[in-house]
């Protein structure tokens, strides 16, 4: 090794402006699959000036994709690779290592896909207003950031870097961009005109490109950039260009069809459907919804584990391939969704006819979004002995999180390091987060590198807007769950169209059963669930109220004061009210407190102290929170309302 060694940092972004502004569920993957496909990029822009990367640990399948010496059937369909890393430039002179030309090749593979997506789908002059718009808005999106440092342990120089400038979007005028704020949309109507708006898109929607119709609704105007994401995945695969540093860029085949937030939703009432409905009931819902929907099967490409294991999969694969929003009444009475509302009515009467035949419950309007980060490996990073350590930690976690996500019915967006995103139906988000939290614990050898992994679940209804889910997450995880509750913690919010419905948040070692790893949250709604005598273990008349008692229970806000009670006596207190709710199948009070106890436990906030061991010196709050209750209630009814 050179004595002469410097060291490259380098950043894309913005990161959340392009990841979470998001209409679909495919946009939200497709921002995440190009951002770190550039990431991708930069490490080959490195690599080719004989950089070493030593962070992170990039997968050479994945590389081996980008430059078309990829393993047949191994395609990467998620972004493995974080936006952020550093290289080691080895026994080569750093002032013949040129960091413009990473920054370069990233701007010209990006503009490679958008040129292939423009020829491919919109192909208009270069004297029109599209097109102008088209090449300003291409060149002027990304913002890079690197530094090169002699000083090896000197981990936050980039940060220090980036505190120098800020990165603000150009102003744009005309009509905005439906997808990406800020951003004028393609037409280059000066005011919102639908009229002539819709002149332009109608054409584009028409032009009869693969796939454009069901990616492009109506009424719905973009920008270049998020035009690129929401096409993008049609025409990757033919995606050829010799790079200017002389190595060959290539696309491969990925996803076209990305679970929509409806269909997942709706993942496990379709299970339960086709397990348990008439055969020919079940042909006639499908062949109303089809012509409905134009015989357009948008989840054909869709493969759900639950799913795929029906033993009549094959039976049902068109049925299983339509429009999620087909599985929801409300969503067939949506004129902005179908307009042809004669025909959606025939589908609503099949719809209703199938639950019948399966004796089904009533299909949950809500899905989940799942955000994983681990906990302090920044503080770690900065320990050189330990680097090699976390590489090879969290490249064994990434390997091990797709099977995860796919046991558990969800469809990953991003794993890479040490974050996780992904969407789920809403019974298997915390399974699922349990799981993902067990296997990133066995990544590492804890008592060199005692890292965590944090977590945040949305659990989301259909209706509410997706960007605003999407940045929520966000916040729900690094202020909730880590700052909120000392890391190493569980975090969960619930949406309804109404707005923020619930919050509740645990460390882990609080929320699971260390005798079953499942969370007492799961055991107590199953409980719930749980029907003996027809009387079922929690009433609803007994959630109903206990918001109300807990406001008696704790301590004034304004004062300070000590609750009334203790937290045996608010127990012993909330176990009478148990027994008094009318549906209790028990007798006593000790069996009643029995019951009521690990309820109220999941009610009663903690705080993890990272330097303690021992959790019962943890900070415990002297307030009850109704909402842990409520999310139990929840989860109990799958958000449905009986």
């Amino acid at each position: 090794m050179s004595n002469n060694t410097h060291y490259f940092h380098f950043t894309l972004g913005p990161v959340q402006g392009f990841v979470s502004q998001a209409r679909r569920t495919r946009d939200f993957w497709a921002g995440s699959f190009i951002l770190s496909w550039l990431a991708a990029v930069a490490i080959q822009a490195v690599k080719h000036q004989k950089g070493e990367i030593q962070f992170p640990n990039a997968d050479d399948n994945y590389m081996g994709w980008l430059t078309g010496k990829g393993e047949k059937g191994t395609e990467p369909k998620q972004g493995s690779i974080p936006n952020r890393f550093k290289s080691l430039v080895a026994a080569v002179d750093p002032k013949t290592f040129e960091p413009e030309q990473v920054a370069a090749a990233v701007q010209e593979a990006w503009q490679a896909l958008a040129t292939e997506v423009w020829a491919q789908d919109l192909g208009l002059g270069s004297d029109t207003p599209a097109n102008t718009i088209w090449e300003q808005q291409i060149a002027n999106f990304w913002d890079m950031s690197w530094v090169i440092t002699a000083d090896k342990s000197d981990s936050a120089a980039l940060d220090k870097r980036k505190n120098w400038r800020s990165y603000t979007p150009p102003k744009e005028p005309g009509v905005k961009c439906a997808m990406m704020e800020g951003w004028q949309e393609l037409s280059g109507e000066p005011s919102p005109n639908r009229a002539d708006m819709n002149k332009f898109w109608n054409s584009v929607r028409a032009n009869g490109r693969y796939g454009m119709k069901s990616d492009l609704a109506e009424n719905e105007a973009l920008c270049a950039i998020a035009f690129v994401k929401r096409r993008f995945s049609r025409h990757f695969a033919k995606l050829q260009h010799s790079m200017k540093q002389g190595w060959q860029l290539k696309g491969w085949e990925v996803p076209s069809a990305v679970p929509s937030v409806t269909y997942m939703a709706a993942v496990h009432w379709l299970e339960a459907t086709l397990n348990n409905a008439d055969s020919h009931i079940l042909q006639n819902f499908h062949d109303a919804a089809a012509e409905l929907t134009g015989m357009e099967y948008g989840e054909w490409a869709t493969n759900i584990h639950c799913l795929e294991r029906l033993p009549n999969a094959k039976d049902f694969k068109r049925l299983r391939s339509l429009d999620g929003n087909v599985f929801f009444s409300n969503m067939l009475e949506n004129k902005n969704i179908f307009a042809d509302q004669v025909q959606a009515k025939r589908v609503q009467i099949a719809l209703s006819a199938i639950s019948k035949s399966a004796k089904s419950d009533p299909v949950s309007p809500f899905y989940a979004i799942l955000l994983m980060d681990g906990d302090s490996l920044g503080s770690h990073m900065s320990d050189l002995g330990k680097q090699g350590q976390i590489t090879n930690g969290l490249a064994k976690f990434t390997k091990g999180v797709p099977p995860i996500i796919e046991k558990h019915n969800g469809f990953l967006i991003y794993a890479g390091g040490d974050d996780v995103l992904a969407i789920l139906p809403l019974e298997d988000a915390i399974p699922c987060a349990t799981e993902l939290r067990s296997h990133y614990m066995g990544c590492f050898d804890r008592k060199q590198i005692p890292t965590t992994l944090s977590g945040a679940i949305e659990f989301v209804h259909i209706k509410t807007p997706l960007t605003k889910v999407l940045k929520d997450a966000h916040h729900l995880l690094d202020e909730v769950a880590k700052d909120g509750r000392g890391r190493d913690a569980l975090a969960i919010r619930v949406w309804k169209p109404g707005g923020l419905q619930i919050e509740w948040a645990q460390p882990w070692e609080i929320a699971l059963n260390p005798q079953t790893d499942k969370t007492y949250l799961e055991e107590i709604a199953d409980s719930f669930q749980n029907i003996k005598d027809d009387k079922e273990q929690f009433s609803s008349k007994f959630f109903y109220k206990i918001r109300e008692r807990f406001n008696l229970l704790n301590p004034d806000a304004k004062t300070g004061e000590d609750s009334i009670l203790q937290s045996e006596a608010a127990l012993s207190l909330m176990a009478m009210e148990y027994l008094n709710s009318g549906k209790s199948d028990l007798k006593t009070m000790d069996q009643a407190s029995d019951r009521i106890r690990p309820l109220m436990i999941q009610c009663r906030p903690v705080t993890r102290d990272k330097d303690e061991t021992d959790n019962k010196k943890w900070k415990r709050s002297k307030r009850l929170e109704a909402d842990g209750a409520l999310l139990v209630r929840f989860l109990s009814q799958k958000g449905v309302e009986r």
